[in-house]
């Protein structure tokens, strides 16, 4: 059965902390359930708001790290210094505690098990969420179609979803690189950034005519686009999201 998100009016819904699982230092998948979800697929995002005692709103807009399962939603959020919202969320909220969630948004950044050919997801820091639920559809809709991730972090311990990555490279279902900026363990000599040498070695290739999806800051996504239609691919197979210093954003 094919599983597609509800379209209707976006209303403010209140979901309740179910169970947080802690990604790395700075990082938490907070699991919520929300009884009257109308599900997603896998690429959208919500809104989160948050309401003070005088009634002062602040909303966030998060990815969700879940494909669909229900009533369940998996969000995974990094914690942004001098954020408004993401460090009550990854230092104060707890199991049991009420959240205001508020979607789903967006239909262009979304994989679909029925689409044709391969898909190469290339993610910066916490751009990897959406497609890790990019990654989860695919292996809960047993697709075929070749997957490919390239992962650009800062150091090993800034690896999100560490364990599942692992599980899913080493299912052969996903091939998996990672490119290191600051610190590389023992035994990865390379430390960069993505550029054209590496997307000529690790990602598809522009006669594969695979489908893109490029999701991370704001320099990062622009500079890895710019590399893929350089490279010869086909700028309308390139889909891009990004995110901003403030937290304003997945």
């Amino acid at each position: 059965m094919e599983r597609t998100a509800v379209r209707r009016r976006l209303t403010w819904q209140v979901g309740t902390v179910s169970e947080i699982r802690e990604e790395t230092a700075t990082a938490r998948t907070i699991v919520l359930d929300v009884p009257e979800w109308p599900g997603h697929l896998a690429g959208q995002h919500l809104d989160v708001r948050l309401t003070a005692p005088d009634g002062y709103h602040a909303s966030r807009s998060y990815s969700i790290a879940s494909a669909w399962t229900g009533e369940t939603i998996d969000l995974t959020v990094e914690q942004v210094p001098e954020g408004e919202v993401s460090p009550y969320l990854v230092e104060v909220l707890k199991v049991g505690d009420p959240l205001e969630v508020r979607g789903p948004v967006g239909g262009w950044f979304v994989w679909k098990p029925e689409q044709p050919g391969p898909i190469q997801l290339i993610g910066g820091g916490s751009g990897v969420v959406p497609l890790m639920a990019m990654l989860r559809a695919h292996a809960e809709a047993a697709s075929t179609a070749p997957a490919r991730l390239l992962y650009s972090v800062r150091r090993p311990t800034s690896v999100i979803y560490v364990n599942d990555l692992k599980k899913l490279a080493a299912s052969d279902d996903v091939d998996l690189k990672f490119v290191y900026t600051r610190e590389a363990p023992p035994g990865e000599p390379r430390i960069g950034r993505i550029d054209a040498d590496i997307l000529s070695k690790a990602a598809f290739q522009p006669e594969d005519e695979p489908t893109t999806y490029v999701c991370g800051p704001t320099p990062f996504v622009e500079t890895v686009a710019d590399l893929l239609v350089a490279a010869g691919h086909d700028p309308a197979r390139v889909r891009t999201e990004r995110f901003g210093p403030t937290g304003g954003s997945r």
